[in-house]
This record gives C-alpha cells, sequence and structure tokens, in this order.
C-alpha cells in the first residue's frame, strides 16, 4: 500500500499551518470535456485533493444537487471506465494533485474488483470512497486495492461510538472522510462545536488526518471546519455552480472554479497563529 501523493499533501499542509480543501465534482458534469476542464482548473484555484464523483443512478447518501450532477453524468455517457480516463486525462498534466474516487459498490462489482483496482492505479488514482461498502464486507475490495496501491478511504458518522470507529480505521489508509450530518448531502449545515470533538475522536482512533464534508456550503462555514480538521470537502454547493450555468447558457468551468478559489481561500486565511 502506497498512500505517497496523499501522504505528501498532508505533510505539506501541516508544514504550512493550515487545513486543505478538499473539491468534489462529478466525472461528466455536465459533458466529458467541460468536465475535463474542470479538473485541470482545480489546483490553481486552490483545491489541495479532488475527489471525482462517479455516476450512479441510485447515489443513496446524497442529496438533490449531486443525484442531478449524477443523472447528467450519465446522460453525457460517463462510466466508470470513462471516469478512469478522465483521471487519466488529468493527471497527464498534473503529476502531484491527490485523486480520490467517490461513489457506490455495483459499478465496481460490474467492473471487478481486481480490474477495477489496476486500471485505477494505471490512470493515477490514489484513493476510493465507496460510500455503501461497510468494513464487514470490504475484505475483497480491499485486497485488490492494496494489491493495486490504491487507498481505501473510510467514512466515519457522528453516529460512529469508540468501537465502531476501531473497525473503520483497520484497511483505512490516507485519510478518514468524516460525514459531519446525519442525512444526506448538502442539505444540513456542518457546525465546528460538534465537529471538534468528533474529529478527535476519529483522529485517536486512526493515527490519520481527518477531512470533514457534507454540509460545508459557504466560505464562513468552510474556515470554522479547517479550524479543526485537517481538511474541508466542499460538493453539492460546486455542482450547484454547474447547474447554474446551465440554466444560465454559460460554460461551467468559469463558475466552479471562481466558488473552489472562494472556499479555498476561506480554508487558506482560517487559521490565525493562536488557533493553529
Amino acid at each position: 500500500m502506497t498512500t505517497a501523493r496523499i501522504d505528501a499533501r498532508f505533510a505539506a499542509l501541516k508544514a504550512e499551518g493550515r487545513a486543505g480543501f478538499v473539491a468534489y465534482v462529478m466525472a461528466g458534469d455536465p459533458t466529458r470535456e467541460q468536465a475535463l476542464e474542470i479538473l485541470h482548473g482545480l489546483p490553481a484555484a486552490g483545491a489541495d485533493i479532488i475527489e471525482l464523483g462517479f455516476p450512479f443512478s441510485d447515489p443513496m447518501a446524497e442529496g438533490p444537487p449531486i443525484q442531478r450532477a449524477a443523472l447528467r453524468g450519465l446522460k453525457a455517457g460517463l462510466t466508470l471506465k470513462g471516469t478512469l480516463d478522465l483521471a487519466r486525462a488529468f493527471r497527464a498534466g498534473d503529476a502531484d494533485t491527490p485523486v480520490i474516487l467517490m461513489g457506490y459498490l455495483n459499478p465496481i462489482e460490474t467492473y471487478g474488483y481486481d480490474a477495477f483496482a489496476r486500471d485505477a492505479a494505471a490512470s493515477g488514482v490514489d484513493g476510493l470512497i465507496v460510500v455503501d461498502c461497510p468494513p464487514e464486507e470490504a475484505g475483497p475490495l480491499s485486497d485488490a486495492l492494496d494489491a493495486a496501491q490504491v487507498s481505501l478511504i473510510r467514512l466515519a458518522t457522528p453516529t460512529s461510538d469508540d468501537a465502531r470507529l476501531k473497525i473503520i480505521a483497520e484497511r483505512t489508509s490516507g485519510f478518514v472522510y468524516y460525514v459531519s450530518v446525519a442525512g444526506v448531502t448538502g442539505v444540513k449545515e456542518a457546525q465546528a462545536l460538534s465537529v471538534a470533538p468528533a474529529v478527535e475522536r476519529v483522529r485517536k482512533a486512526s493515527g490519520l488526518p481527518v477531512a470533514v464534508g457534507f454540509g460545508v456550503k459557504t466560505p464562513e462555514r468552510a474556515a470554522e471546519i479547517a479550524r479543526v480538521a485537517d481538511a474541508v470537502v466542499a460538493g453539492s454547493v460546486l455542482v450547484d455552480e454547474v447547474a447554474a450555468a446551465l440554466e444560465a447558457n454559460e460554460p461551467a468551468a468559469g463558475r466552479v472554479l471562481a466558488r473552489v478559489r472562494a472556499l479555498a481561500d476561506a480554508v487558506r486565511g482560517a487559521r490565525t497563529p493562536e488557533t493553529v
């Protein structure tokens, strides 16, 4: 197992004394070409890590914005293989930014665990988040990812007690994704006061950095979370910009990257010497 790009990025963030910003976008949203333009622009706009969603027809953990983004990706013809091709195209121009795939188990099972893990690694993918694959059922997938040197990044939630966190931490690498609110993405807002002790618990259980997502919509909220977490994830607010661009008949990249800059700037400026 190698987490070289992920580990290097979190080490650099720690040296800078700040949290990272993780930008979630959906593959193929609204088209393959526009999605690739967005991907290429994310690092310069301030994204430290990229989460690339792969479209799925039944994204059960997602609220309406990402559900709609998944449907747009499917309409654009983006399969899981197409998502890997998109990641490969991004990696050809960027050797350093970690890329994490995020999605659901069914397309991976259809693809085949070993073939998927091998192709993901060849595409320059660093990690995988599978929303609907609990640790108890992840053995075969974990084996395939380990063999291909791709990290399996697990989710922890507000309902994960200490015993559950120990299970979540097993065979997890890179970082842990903390789901800050109960429910689906893009509906409730994360609250720093409740997130802070949870982040400490997850860090203690896993020994890994903790990225906090689900419920980060504004620069102000992103800055609050950045003071207590190792990274802040935004997704629904970014795919909403794609929808707004389509409604206005505008290219999507400009809107998405402008929102990324605003959120990333807030994260970068969140910690003062007193709060580090």
